[in-house]
């Protein structure tokens, strides 16, 4: 069964490392990202909005490159490491949707 968890991101400009450990992924795990530009409607503990395309004719490309599942082997905690792309003229906030699907059942040598 597919779980998936955001991770919401400030004042976002450029390229940034990022990794979020979580027990659901492992390092055989599929697991997909996505993100977008993310604006903020207020809310008790400030997190609530939406993702959005961004202003009409500015709308800046976010995307997350470099996806890279981690965790088990040896005791090592469970996670994604990725690189976040904020191409924007100024500082933006963005959201990031990990989604964790069940293991690779197997993998090609393709040459």
């Amino acid at each position: 069964m597919a779980r998936s968890i955001r991770m919401l991101y400030r004042g976002r400009q450029g390229r940034s490392r990022h990794n979020v450990n979580w027990d659901a992924i492992a390092q055989e795990s599929a697991v997909v990202l996505t993100a977008a530009q993310w604006r903020f409607s207020g809310g008790i503990f400030g997190t609530e909005g939406r993702p959005v395309l961004g202003e009409p004719g500015q709308e800046p490309n976010v995307y997350v490159t470099n996806v890279g599942p981690h965790g088990r082997p040896g005791g090592e905690a469970g996670g994604v490491e990725f690189l976040l792309h904020a191409e924007s003229n100024a500082p933006i906030d963005v959201v990031v949707t990990i989604t964790a699907l069940d293991p690779v059942e197997s993998v090609t040598l393709v040459e």
